[in-house]
């Protein structure tokens, strides 16, 4: 991954509640500069809009949008511009990172014909009690629900419990400190000061990575840290991705890949090293198949793997993406996977078919660099690096799809595991929230109250 460290993260400045500063991404040239995309009036009276304490919680629900609020609370009607304008603006100023200056003409002959405008999800609420924040900028697995009423967030230094149901949110663990593991265990350690980069959380435990090649292990429902560990002590150590997986014989794995090129998988019970596995280049996404058989190795390379768990061994080369990938993500069912890019795109693979892949989902801004599927297996959702989340209808052949804009950095997607809720994380330190959409049923009850 590209060696961006945006000042050893140290952003969390206080006066803008720990939120990130977008003046230090535009030093690194990629993404926006919040000054300036924005023009200066209309960036200064957002400003002032929201950093007066009687709008610090401007919240909006669905009936405010219904009633025609901006999503965000965005006061369009004070400015010059409109959001279509402003909208108009930022699809033309977006710089989008790439790795790899590879040219990119004829690609758009891959691109899948999408039908637009469904609405699989409608929009429930937005708030900006639940913050989340981002360590590294390619980096985007930040937000995970338990439930729809339970999710887990980064903001700083710690991780945060959000209820929608109670309208709260509160501190799960903090590591701005020591963090001192519950459990004695081989390798493990007090560690201090993590800045976690990447998480992932499966039934009742959590999963953090660290910028320094930590691994916090925690379960929700006990205080503190159960196991803490660096996986290495390699200069260029960042965790880069965290995944919690079954095996074929059922035991819980957790997998670790690292910047150091390395993949890392541990016993979940007792928190020991099983394997670790090599490859040619710094690995940014690992992902078990639903069956525990395949590993799904993505990096800093226009190829994708596909391993086997046990060995390590490479089974398959996926071909086609031209750039690095940072995320990926496996259906239900098994034999797809969807691989995200910085070339814009997602590429689904067959896995009985390999050879190509299945399809070809375009952004519209930026690196794709979050996926999830709906336990279900009906919707795909895709994260851009800002503004758009896209859900795509699995059942229809990807071909229809519900797309949503915001305006700011996303730092995560996660569908509750019933399938009832999506939730979009958006990380920006003057209108950062977290946004909750509700699943669409045809002739319940809501769709009559509402």
């Amino acid at each position: 991954m590209a060696l961006v460290y945006l000042n050893e993260l140290e952003y969390l400045e206080d006066d803008f509640n720990g939120m990130l500063d977008f003046d230090e991404f535009d030093d690194d040239n990629f993404g926006f500069d919040m000054n300036g995309h924005f023009q200066e009036d209309i960036h200064a009276e957002l400003l002032d809009y929201f950093d007066n304490p009687e709008r610090q919680q401007n919240d909006t629900s669905s009936t405010e949008y219904r009633n025609g609020k901006d999503i965000q609370g965005i006061p369009w009607e004070r400015f010059n511009y409109t959001r279509d304008d402003f909208r108009a603006m930022r699809l033309n100023r977006y710089q989008n990172f790439e790795s790899l200056s590879i040219p990119r003409e004829g690609l758009e002959k891959e691109w899948k014909k999408i039908e637009k405008g469904s609405m699989f999800y409608d929009f429930q609420f937005n708030t900006r009690l639940a913050k989340t924040s981002i360590v590294h900028f390619q980096l985007r697995n930040l937000l995970w629900a338990t439930s729809k009423h339970d999710v887990y967030m980064v903001h700083n230094y710690s991780i945060m419990h959000w209820s929608p149901l109670l309208q709260g949110c509160d501190e799960l663990l903090n590591a701005s400190g020591p963090v001192v593991p519950t459990q004695k265990s081989y390798g493990s350690s007090t560690l201090n000061r993590v800045q976690m980069c990447t998480m992932a959380v499966k039934d009742d435990l959590l999963v953090a990575g660290g910028f320094r090649g930590e691994l916090i292990c925690k379960y929700l429902n006990q205080p503190g840290a159960i196991f803490c560990t660096k996986l290495t002590e390699d200069d260029n150590a960042i965790t880069n991705s965290v995944d919690v997986a079954q095996s074929p014989s059922g035991a819980v794995r957790v997998i670790c890949g690292n910047n150091d090129c390395f993949v890392r998988v541990l016993d979940a019970e007792k928190f020991s090293l099983l394997n670790r596995f090599p490859f040619s280049w710094s690995v940014n996404s690992t992902s078990f198949s639903p069956d525990g058989k395949l590993l799904a190795v993505l990096g800093d390379s226009t190829d994708c793997l596909i391993a086997d768990p046990q060995s390590g061994k490479v089974v398959s080369t996926l071909k086609g993406h031209l750039d690095y990938s940072f995320s990926c993500a496996w259906h239900p069912a098994g034999h797809i996977l969807a691989t995200g890019n910085q070339d814009t795109t997602c590429r689904l693979w067959d896995t009985r078919y390999l050879s190509e892949s299945l399809a070809v989902l375009k952004g519209n801004m930026g690196a794709i660099r979050c996926i999830k599927f709906s336990s279900d297996g009906n919707f795909m959702a895709m994260a851009e690096a800002a503004d758009y989340v896209h859900v795509y209808d699995a059942k229809a052949g990807y071909s229809a799809a519900q797309e949503t804009d915001f305006f700011g950095e996303i730092s995560g997607i996660s569908f509750s595991p019933d399938c009832e809720s999506l939730f979009v994380g958006i990380a920006d330190r003057t209108y950062g929230s977290l946004v909750e959409f509700n699943r669409r049923h045809e002739y319940s009850y809501l769709d009559s109250y509402f």
